[in-house]
């Protein structure tokens, strides 16, 4: 747009500046520019780059008729940046070069290519700072747009602005998390400036400011056309702006001549702008490069870069007025001269479009051209591209057999790319085309489970994956199997009822006894009798793993499960070390989105065994994941398990914030998935601020469907029971306990005996208190469960001065308050100062929590430990998802708070510094 754009955009430029200036002195930032057409965004952007002086630039554009062709857009904008590939992590650098066609596609993981995006930014800013500009940010293909975006809310450190223009509107280009600065019309003295550059008649002049609203290109645009009609070619109010100025630039375009019109609509109805290709095509029509001119006079068309290898229009609405203006006729005719043109294999993708675009009715060559690349695009992560290209194949299929076949593709990858409504309705058309093929129908009860169970319907999600497994149970049990672990997730959310259904029908299945999925089966049944009190315990974790090894393979969908059970079954260690090795393959494989499910059970793990300063650092990166690529079921998750700690903390206004945000999402009959780990939180909080009441409603909230069979409200059980006896009502604790004790038999934990034997001692009105926490004690870990530890501690401490053996009780209590001290359970802490100080000791005042690394953020204590394992600012990047400049800011911020100033001093100071 004419510079004359930028009348009355003083704000925007400031800001724009600011941003500038940050990335000069190494801090990165996005910005999204939103607006309707016209409203000066371009202009923005083009005044970004004149002003980026000494940065590097990188600037893209999204095309509407791009949005098919995964990373068509990331392509094109970082193609000047490639030289920069060869300094990345070789898994980076493979998935990028798998994108763009550079190389073998290895089916990586999608965010793997967000990463990369991520690196290769840093590497071109190359410390001298970068500013990357997406211009028509919604037209930008799924694929691209998702790895800009996850580069984007992961900058930091590295002298990176990047700003997109996109759109006004729900749904554009959405971009939750990045500052937004929407742009409106101009204010009249900046619009009235900007008009008078033509002479208008003064009740023209009027009449064009009222109904330009403020929009520069309508002031720029407008006045040309009326001068062109005679000043009456809109009527007012008869259309909306943007048609009225479509309208202008049809004009312009009906006065170029006929070659030039045909010239210009190939290149409308191209893609990239190449011009070589778009004179191939437009040779079989009878136009050649001279005929070019009369638009490039008028300024209708640009070229694209220095050596006139290509050509853009000068506004996106150029573009939709060539291409809308021209009868369908000459729209078949061009698309097939663009297929024609597109005949070399690495334009395989591009012909398929355009002879789908050229069809006018079923046309099978252009149908299988689609399904090719349909399966070229899933191949590269591309799920939103392959699901348009198996969707627009099916419509060109003649055999109905084909066309639902296709339907069916085009619905899992549907919702593989998010779209979950698409998803369903795609679905359910194959259903009615095949009427009755079990394991298509099989698979298409698959996809509406996941759209539902995406969409918080648990209900729906699992009637549909047992239906599906019942459909193939005889044909196909090994893959009913799996639908039915996955129908056990879904009835986790349930209620017990459900879970012990599900689980009997997945051991009831005719699996071959060598089928690895018969040791999962046998092992997840465990979960539907876990407090029975049949005294049959599972057997380890570590033993059905190898079993299954000696069988075969599982998916990690499957692993993951598995560690949720292992956790609900007590045997916290073996999920653990299953969780972490598949956090690990993710992590290298790039897996940033299947990352958050197995950090769930990390944190969990570590929540259990008190190491609070690990799952702090565990759950913040993981809400952060979660969010990047969202994954609403894990933010809720994990907003719980940071409420826990919160909770453990005595922070109320972080504990409430966080669990509110766990609870969001509840809906009739089924519970959020971050609820039973909220209520718990909650209870905690009410109890460890004295509110015994108010905890034990919360705690009893978690005995009742659906949540009852929840690992939480097992493991709050002894919480329960403390508030029961705190309020004076014993008698309330009295099933959830008997239920809590057939849980630690069959469990067959220490630990879990342990906290029984505490709830015997709280609930026994005599002295063999005593005999139950000296017991609990001898059988607790004091260095791998040390909060459960010294909770009993205090405890008897505490029964220990009301006997008035204060003495004695001093012993208990300082062992207590040491803990909690360290472990920053200040509630808990100041409980137990309390308690000694009531037993004469001397006030210590308040302890400082967790040492030297208790001033740590969270990633600060990730990233220092795992530079302690002398892992390089690199490797970290790779394993954190963030960019090597932002680990190096995050240590220079640390070492002061550890004392050391090199990676030898911290190495060497590690162990001591709790590291």
């Amino acid at each position: 747009m004419d510079v004359g754009g930028l009348h009355g955009r003083e704000r925007e430029q400031d800001v724009i500046a600011g941003l500038l200036a940050e990335a000069r002195a190494g801090a990165s930032s996005p910005l999204v520019l939103r607006g309707e057409p016209g409203i000066g965004k371009t202009a923005l952007l083009d005044h970004a780059a004149a002003a980026a002086g000494d940065l590097r630039l990188l600037r893209g554009t999204g095309v509407e008729f791009e949005a098919e062709l995964p990373f068509s857009g990331l392509q094109l904008l970082l193609r000047p940046a490639l030289g920069s590939l060869a300094a990345l992590p070789g898994p980076q650098r493979e998935a990028l070069e798998a994108a763009f066609g550079l190389g073998p596609a290895a089916g990586s993981e999608p965010m793997l290519v967000g990463l990369a995006v991520l690196s290769l930014l840093t590497e071109h800013a190359d410390g001298a700072g970068l500013l990357c500009l997406v211009d028509d940010a919604h037209w930008l293909d799924r694929a691209s747009r998702d790895a800009l975006l996850f580069a984007a809310r992961r900058l930091h450190a590295e002298g990176v602005v990047m700003i997109f223009a996109a759109r006004d509107g729900e749904g554009s280009f959405p971009a939750s998390g990045l500052p937004e600065l929407r742009l409106s019309g101009l204010a009249p003295e900046a619009a009235a400036a900007l008009l008078d550059r033509h002479p208008l008649a003064p009740a023209v002049r009027h009449r064009l400011l009222a109904e330009a609203g403020g929009n520069p290109l309508a002031l720029l645009e407008l006045p040309v056309a009326l001068a062109a009609e005679g000043g009456g070619a809109f009527s007012p109010g008869a259309l909306p702006l943007t048609d009225r100025l479509r309208l202008a630039f049809h004009g312009q375009i009906s006065r170029m001549p006929e070659s030039c019109q045909s010239l210009l609509l190939v290149a409308a109805a191209d893609e990239t702008g190449e011009l070589a290709v778009i004179l191939r095509a437009a040779a079989a029509l009878g136009a050649a490069v001279e005929d070019l001119s009369p638009a490039e006079q008028a300024g209708l068309v640009l070229r694209g870069d220095a050596d006139g290898t290509t050509v853009r229009f000068r506004h996106p609405l150029i573009r939709a007025a060539v291409y809308q203006r021209a009868p369908i006729g000459q729209r078949l005719a061009v698309h097939r001269a663009l297929a024609a043109a597109l005949g070399s294999p690495e334009h395989a993708d591009r012909r398929a479009w355009h002879l789908a675009a050229a069809a006018t009715g079923a046309d099978e060559e252009a149908a299988a051209a689609l399904e090719r690349t349909a399966a070229r695009a899933r191949e590269r992560s591309g799920h939103e591209a392959a699901a348009a290209a198996y969707e627009r194949a099916a419509r060109l299929s003649a055999e109905p057999a084909a066309r639902a076949h296709r339907e069916v593709l085009a619905a899992e990858a549907a919702l593989e790319a998010g779209h979950l409504e698409r998803a369903r309705a795609l679905g359910d058309r194959a259903a009615r085309r095949l009427d009755g093929a079990p394991a298509v129908n099989a698979r298409i009860a698959q996809v509406r489970a996941l759209a539902d169970f995406w969409q918080g319907s648990y209900s729906a999600a699992h009637r549909s994956l047992l239906d599906g497994a019942g459909l193939i149970r005889d044909s196909a049990p090994a893959q009913a199997a799996l639908l039915l672990v996955q129908a056990a997730h879904t009835s986790w959310y349930l209620g017990e009822r459900q879970v012990t259904a599900t689980l009997d029908r997945l051991v009831s299945l005719p699996l071959d006894e060598a089928d690895p999925l018969v040791p999962v089966g046998s092992y997840l049944a465990h979960l539907a009798r876990p407090d029975r009190g049949r005294g049959e315990r599972p057997p380890p974790l570590g033993d059905v793993l190898a079993e299954v090894r000696r069988r075969g393979r599982i998916p990690d969908q499957v692993s993951a499960i598995l560690c949720g059970a292992a956790l609900a079954l007590g045997q916290d260690s073996d999920a653990y070390e299953l969780a972490a090795s598949l956090a690990a393959g993710h992590r290298t494989r790039g897996g940033a989105g299947r990352l958050p499910t197995v950090l769930f059970f990390m944190s969990e793990g570590e929540v259990f065994t008190g190491r609070h300063l690990d799952a702090l650092a565990t759950a913040t990166e993981a809400l952060a994941l979660a969010r990047d690529t969202g994954q609403r079921q894990w933010v809720s998750q994990f907003s719980s398990v940071l409420a826990y700690l919160d909770a453990a903390g005595g922070d109320e206004e972080a504990c409430r914030r966080n669990a509110e945000e766990g609870l969001a999402g509840t809906v009739a009959g089924t519970v959020s998935p971050g609820a039973p780990w909220a209520h718990w939180s909650l209870g905690l909080l009410d109890l460890g601020l004295g509110r015994a009441e108010a905890a034990l409603t919360r705690f009893e909230r978690l005995t009742r469907e659906p949540m009852r069979h929840h690992i939480c409200a097992t493991r709050s059980t002894p919480d329960l029971v403390e508030s029961a006896v705190r309020v004076g009502a014993p008698e309330r604790a009295a099933e959830p306990l008997a239920r809590f004790e057939r849980w630690a038999r069959s469990a067959g934990q220490p630990w879990a005996d342990a906290l029984v034997l505490r709830c015997r001692g709280l609930l026994a009105a005599d002295d063999r208190a005593e005999a139950f926490y000296t017991a609990a004690l001898e059988l607790h870990d004091r260095d791998g469960r040390a909060p459960e530890y010294a909770r009993t501690a205090l405890l008897y401490g505490e029964w220990l001065r009301r006997a008035r053996r204060k003495a004695e009780a001093r012993g208990s209590l300082n062992d207590a308050l040491e803990v909690f001290d360290r472990l920053g359970m200040r509630p808990w802490a100041e409980r137990a100062r309390g308690e000694l100080t009531a037993t004469g000791a001397p006030d210590r005042g308040p302890g400082s929590a967790a040492g030297a690394a208790a001033g740590l953020t969270p990633q600060e204590l990730q990233i220092t430990r795992l530079a302690a394992r002398g892992m390089s600012n690199r490797d970290i990047a790779a394993q954190l998802f963030l960019s090597h400049r932002t680990v190096g800011y995050h240590l220079y911020k640390a070492y002061p708070k550890l004392g050391v100033a090199s990676r030898g001093e911290l190495r060497d100071l590690a162990g001591r510094l709790g590291l």
